[in-house]
């Protein structure tokens, strides 16, 4: 998967955890899901394009550092989400998935940059 594909592929997750945040229960449990969710799974899409602008490797491995912690994250959201039944297990599952594959994909990633 080359970088633009990735672009694309965390603004998709990004704009799907989005989604699915605006059909969270308005109760104090779900705004609180709803702003984390939204903020972590946001910063996924963000982080990894500013990683992408080129600069030190130094500066790419710290920026993707940041995406996988963000990707965990927003899995935990997902997670968190199917505990307390607020949305179907069904509708939820993709999306934990796309966040655990996200990290795996990061990891490996920033693995690379700092062999090379």
């Amino acid at each position: 998967m080359n970088k633009e594909e990735l672009k694309n592929r965390t603004k998709d997750f990004a704009h799907r955890c989005v989604k699915l945040c605006v059909v969270l229960p308005h109760s104090y449990l779900g705004n609180h899901i709803r702003g984390q969710l939204t903020r972590c799974s946001t910063s996924v899409a963000a982080n990894y394009r500013a990683a992408c602008l080129g600069q030190s490797k130094a500066a790419f491995i710290s920026k993707i550092s940041i995406v996988i912690e963000e990707a965990d994250e927003s899995e935990f959201w997902l997670e968190f989400i199917i505990d307390e039944k607020l949305f179907p297990e069904e509708k939820v599952e993709a999306l934990k998935q796309e966040a655990h594959e996200l990290a795996s994909i990061f990891i490996a990633s920033r693995k690379t940059s700092q062999r090379n």
